[in-house]
């Protein structure tokens, strides 16, 4: 066996996706405003570890509001793409904006209260 072989084998590493520019530079003003701070105050030790911590929490915060608004666009897609322009009940138009959602593929129309879902509607 070569030694190729024998290495135990590590997880690769999950990149994390880039924040888009204006997150970027929201990201670069902490950073600008801390290191500003820390020299006019002169609280350089303790202060550039919370500088680091501001930092990495405010990224966190920033990876997860963006993947939220992501997760929203795709759910409103998904709901535009099976619910049907009318009622299969009374007849009434629907819209996404109109009905009543319950949950991720099922709502009821605002007219009769039917219930509505994904899997047992036919498209028009």
């Amino acid at each position: 066996m070569s030694a190729e072989e024998t290495k135990p084998q590590t997880p690769k590493q999950v990149e994390e996706p880039e924040l888009p520019l204006p997150w970027q530079q929201i990201q670069s003003a902490i950073w600008l405003i801390g290191l500003a701070i820390l020299f006019w105050k002169g609280w350089f030790w303790p202060g550039i570890l919370v500088l680091t911590a501001i930092s990495g929490v405010s990224q966190a915060l920033m990876q997860w509001y963006i993947q939220r608004q992501r997760e929203q666009r795709q759910a409103a897609q998904r709901r535009t793409d099976w619910l049907p322009s009318k009622c299969p009940n009374c007849g009434a138009p629907l819209s996404v904006s109109t009905v009543e959602w319950t949950g991720t593929e099922t709502a009821d129309c605002p007219y009769c209260s039917a219930h509505l879902k994904a899997s047992s509607l036919p498209r028009d």
